[in-house]
């Protein structure tokens, strides 16, 4: 788990050391380890290092093949590298190292670009052959990758920050991005960022640069959401989704040379997390879980859910609550540490969770997907009731933040445009190879939606302290057998129901049987105080009203009663307009 970063010249130049040196300055929490670099002609390759696996100096990076002077830069973990470096000793490859960083060197040597279809993990990757420029990306976007291009050449990085240190980059608001960001809360779908010269590589895609400047992207793989050939009863399918979980969580413990804990935030997914551990004579487990203040309209803690599963496997649970007053004060480095801007309440609970954790692991395992995957959010089965409509319309009433008319009145005139969301997802939603609605919508947000929230998130905040997140829901082999499930399995028992089916007996009854929760953060939910004037100092400034994004009578309409705003799903809209012109001042 690392940051990497990278050049390739086309009008042949050298690239400029120095733009590598800020590049990976900026991305040295994510790698606070050890620091590489390599050089050859028209290419520079950098890498900051999260030793997990392989401590030693020889899986240090950049790694280059001596023979063929074929080198590469990586971030994230192979599980199934063990049977890969096998079968690449049976072909005749000599390995110096013990890690996972040569088995994907030694793979791309063996078999090309097609190497990435063998890996089973999690992976952002560049390998330069001396001819070309290879990126690739994990199948859903755990890792992230993004670049930029211009007519001098092309360079990448882990983050946007450290493209935008590297200088160069069009820093113009994409009107398409801004679009999705305020309907999809937050969400941009590859491959656009918020900035017009910064993309990313979508999830299972790679990209191949050439000299001359060219570029070739390549879907590798997609899901398919179809029932199986031969019908399974419901208990075949859940002792299947049992047997691919218990395997997703075994490898996550066993590849890795340091001490794995668990983000117990008090849910079922995690709590199953635990329980799987424990059921595979995982011992010693160590747990922890966040809490916040409470509001009157909700409790800022699940405490009184995690600490019983703690106590029934007998982790070394550790707890942590934090008053508002840190998390005002603590806020901005969150947002220093989003690659993009984030919505999402709970962004800054994991920056202050992981900070903690950090102090203990490196490496996490955490329930991420889980709700994408076996339909655990309350708007499924809401559209799901839905009878009349387009697909588009059945999702876009219990999903949408805002609709076109209400982006037009929050936006300004120059960022105004056709309704791009309501295109974007319509597509994705018509893709082939869902068999109804609901596939269509979970295959959707698995694929897409999740990538650019919570996953993005999480990478984010826990590598901001250097600790390495795995979550197990996002296996592709269990994706991919979730995915030919009937949904009924998934939305029945107010959803996940395959999974409290596997949890019965493993978690307290009152963990399965509780009202579907959501990582309380009240405080950015139910704005006043201290926070409704953070806000209003932030959409007041003149920073703010110089960039000309939103239309002040939207605004004032917000500030004057913030908790009468809220979204579909429950955010508050004047969180999302402080929050990323908060960002666009701390990354201008």
């Amino acid at each position: 788990m690392c940051g990497i970063a990278g050049e390739f010249r086309f009008d042949g130049h050298t690239p400029d050391p120095e733009i590598l040196s800020r590049m990976l300055a900026r991305l040295a929490r994510r790698g606070p380890d050890a620091e590489g670099r390599h050089a050859d002609g028209a290419v520079q390759l950098g890498h900051r290092r999260l030793a997990i696996i392989d401590l030693s100096p020889r899986s240090a990076q950049p790694m280059v093949d001596a023979a063929t002077g074929t080198a590469l830069v990586f971030n994230g973990t192979i599980y199934n590298y063990p049977e890969l470096r096998a079968e690449l000793i049976e072909r005749g490859h000599v390995f110096h190292s013990d890690g996972d960083t040569e088995v994907i060197l030694r793979a791309y040597l063996q078999w090309g670009e097609a190497c990435v279809e063998r890996l089973h993990g999690m992976f952002a990757f560049a390998i330069w052959n001396r001819e070309v420029l290879f990126l690739a990306r994990d199948r859903l976007g755990i890792k992230p990758l993004y670049y930029s291009e211009s007519g001098a050449g092309l360079r990448f990085a882990s983050t946007p920050q450290a493209l935008l240190a590297a200088g160069g980059v069009d820093t113009g608001i994409d009107a398409v991005a801004l679009h999705h960001l305020f309907t999809l809360h937050a969400v941009v779908p590859a491959p656009r960022t918020i900035y017009n010269g910064i993309r990313k590589l979508a999830p299972g895609t790679t990209l191949t640069i050439y000299p001359q400047g060219k570029l070739r992207h390549r879907t590798y793989w997609s899901l398919k959401a179809e029932r199986p050939p031969t019908p399974r009863t419901e208990a075949e399918w859940t002792e299947a989704i049992h047997e691919s979980l218990r395997q997703a969580v075994k490898k996550r413990i066993e590849i890795a040379d340091v001490k794995v804990g668990v983000l117990l935030s008090g849910g079922l997914d995690s709590s199953l997390l635990v329980a799987l551990l424990a059921e595979q004579g995982v011992s010693d487990l160590l747990t922890f879980t966040v809490g916040f203040e409470d509001q009157p309209e909700e409790r800022g803690n699940e405490f009184e859910y995690s600490d019983p599963v703690a106590a029934m496997y007998g982790t070394r649970h550790h707890k942590f609550l934090i008053p508002n007053a840190d998390v005002l004060r603590r806020l901005p480095e969150a947002v220093d540490q989003m690659s993009e801007p984030m919505f999402a309440q709970d962004a800054v609970a994991f920056y202050l969770l992981s900070e903690q954790v950090s102090k203990t692991v490196k490496v996490v395992q955490s329930g991420q997907g889980a709700d994408e995957v076996f339909g655990g959010y309350f708007w499924y089965p809401r559209m799901a009731a839905e009878t009349a409509g387009s697909p588009l319309e059945r999702f876009r009433k219990h999903y949408f933040d805002r609709d076109h008319d209400e982006f037009l009145e929050m936006a300004m005139p120059a960022y105004h445009g056709p309704d791009y969301t309501s295109a974007t997802i319509a597509a994705h939603l018509a893709a082939p190879f869902a068999d109804d609605f609901i596939d269509q919508v979970l295959r959707m947000d698995t694929t897409m939606l999740i990538t650019d929230d919570p996953v993005k998130r999480v990478d984010n905040m826990t590598m901001a302290w250097g600790l390495e997140a795995r979550v197990p829901f996002l296996d592709h082999q269990l994706v991919e057998l979730a995915a030919s499930m009937p949904p009924e399995m998934k939305l029945a028992s107010e959803g996940k129901h395959v999974l409290k089916q596997i949890a019965r007996g493993l978690v307290p009854d009152a963990v399965i049987d509780r009202k579907k929760g959501y990582f309380p953060m009240p405080a950015l939910k139910f704005v006043r105080g201290e926070f409704l004037d953070f806000m209003r100092d932030i959409l007041d400034s003149q920073a703010c009203r110089e960039r000309g994004l939103y239309q002040r009578a939207y605004v004032n309409k917000l500030l004057d009663a913030p908790e009468q705003h809220h979204t579909r799903i429950q955010g508050s809209k004047l969180w999302h307009l402080a929050l990323l012109e908060y960002w666009l001042q701390k990354n201008a």
